[in-house]
C-alpha cells in the first residue's frame, strides 16, 4: 500500500477507509487552518472585501477584483502582486508631415491622435510614417508638396499631412497643405482632419495670397496655417505639445509658405509651426527647411520653380506608448525604445518607436 504525509505523520491508505477517521478520535485543536495552511499551502480566493478573518502569517490569498496576490505577514497584508493579461496604456500616434511646394505651399503637420486604451497579451504592428517628399526642383515647371504617410498603432491610425500646393490648392491630409500663389491666382489650403476624427487630428492649410508674393502655411496638429499676404508667406500652424514622455515636446507643426521678393522686395519666407515645422523660403533661390524627424513637422515651401528651387521634405513621424510600471508585473513588455521612470514620468515606463516595428505583450 502506499503511504499519504500529512504534516509530519505518515499513514497508510489502507487505514484511510470510510469512517475511519472521526471527531471523537480528534484531539481538541489537532487541526487548525494554520497547521494545515502551513503545510499544504493552499491560496484562498476571495476579494478585497471577504479577505479571511483571521489569517495565519504566510497565508496566501488571491484577489478577484484586484487581481492581486497578497500574503499575510503577521500584522497586515502584503502589498501584492497583480497578475492580468492586460494592461492600461497611453499612446501618442503621429503621422508623417506633409513636404513644401516649388511655388509656395507649406506641407501640413502629420496628423496628431492621442488616448488611452486596454491592451491584453498580443504582439501589435506599430507603422511609423515617413515625411512626404520635397518637391523637384525643375526650371519652368512647378511641382507640389509630396503627402506625409500614415503612423498606425492597434486600432488607431494618424494620416499623413497634406502636400504643399504649386499653383494649386494644397493637399488634404492630417492637417491640410498650404495653398499656391501665383499672380492674381490664390489658391486655398487642404482641408485638414482628413479622414475625420473626433478629436480633430489636424488642421486646414492656409491660402495663397494671389499676389505672386507669398504661400498658405500648412495646417498644424493644433492650428489652421496662415494665409500668405504681399509681406511673404504664411506661418505654419501650431502643433500640440504631450508630455507623455515625461517632458513637454511638440508635434505636428505645419510648414511655412515661401515667399517671392520679385514684386514686394520686403516678402520673407513664413515661419515654421511649432513642432517641428520647417520655415518657408524667400530669397532668390531659396529652398524651404525640411520639417523635423520624428516630430511630423510639415516641410516649408519654397520660392518660384524658375529660380530651380524646391519645397522641404516633411518630417517623419513617432509613436510613443507608456503605461505604469507596477501595472506591468506578470507581462514581459518590448518594442521600441524603452525607458524606465524617465524623468518627469517616473512612475511609467515609455516605449517609443522612431520606425515601424512591433509591441509586444507576453504572460510571464
Amino acid at each position: 500500500m502506499q503511504a499519504m504525509t500529512l504534516g509530519v505523520a505518515s499513514v497508510s491508505t489502507s487505514e484511510l477507509v470510510d469512517g475511519a477517521v472521526t471527531n471523537s478520535k480528534l484531539a481538541s485543536g489537532a487541526v487548525t487552518s494554520a497547521k494545515v495552511g502551513s503545510d499544504v499551502n493552499v491560496v484562498t480566493v476571495c476579494t478585497s472585501s471577504t479577505r479571511p478573518a483571521s489569517p495565519f502569517t504566510g497565508q496566501t490569498i488571491f484577489e478577484t477584483d484586484t487581481n492581486k496576490m497578497k500574503i499575510w505577514l503577521g500584522s497586515s497584508w502584503s502589498n501584492g502582486t497583480a497578475h492580468s493579461t492586460s494592461i492600461a496604456i497611453e499612446y501618442l500616434v503621429v503621422a508623417g508631415g506633409g513636404g513644401g511646394a516649388s511655388l509656395f505651399g507649406g506641407g501640413g503637420g502629420g496628423g496628431l491622435r492621442t488616448g488611452t486604451s486596454s491592451l491584453v497579451a498580443a504582439t501589435y504592428t506599430v507603422t511609423v510614417g515617413a515625411g512626404g517628399a520635397q518637391s523637384t526642383a525643375s526650371s519652368g515647371t512647378a511641382f507640389n508638396g509630396g503627402n506625409g504617410s500614415d503612423s498606425t498603432f492597434n486600432e488607431i491610425t494618424s494620416a499623413g499631412g497634406g502636400g504643399g500646393g504649386a499653383n494649386s490648392v494644397g493637399a488634404n491630409g492630417g492637417s491640410g497643405g498650404g495653398g499656391g500663389d501665383w499672380a492674381a491666382a490664390g489658391h486655398n489650403g487642404g482641408t485638414g482632419n482628413t479622414p475625420s476624427t473626433s478629436p480633430a487630428q489636424g488642421y486646414n492649410g492656409g491660402k495663397g495670397c494671389g499676389c505672386d508674393a507669398g504661400g498658405g502655411g500648412g495646417g498644424g496638429a493644433g492650428a489652421v496655417g496662415a494665409a500668405g499676404t504681399s509681406a511673404g508667406g504664411g506661418a505654419g500652424g501650431a502643433g500640440v505639445s504631450s508630455s507623455i514622455t515625461g517632458s513637454s515636446v511638440t508635434y505636428g507643426g505645419g510648414g511655412g509658405g515661401g515667399a517671392f521678393t520679385g514684386i514686394y522686395s520686403g516678402a520673407v519666407g513664413g515661419a515654421g509651426g511649432s513642432g517641428g515645422g520647417g520655415a518657408g523660403g524667400a530669397t532668390a533661390g531659396s529652398n524651404g527647411t525640411a520639417g523635423t524627424a520624428n516630430r511630423g513637422g510639415g516641410g516649408g515651401g519654397g520660392t518660384r520653380y524658375m529660380q530651380n528651387v524646391y519645397g522641404a521634405a516633411g518630417g517623419s513621424g513617432v509613436v510613443i506608448v507608456r503605461y505604469l510600471t507596477a501595472d506591468a508585473a506578470g507581462l514581459t513588455i518590448t518594442g521600441g525604445t524603452k525607458v524606465v521612470g524617465p524623468a518627469g514620468a517616473a512612475a511609467y515606463t515609455v516605449h517609443s518607436f522612431t520606425s515601424t516595428g512591433s509591441f509586444s505583450l507576453v504572460v510571464a
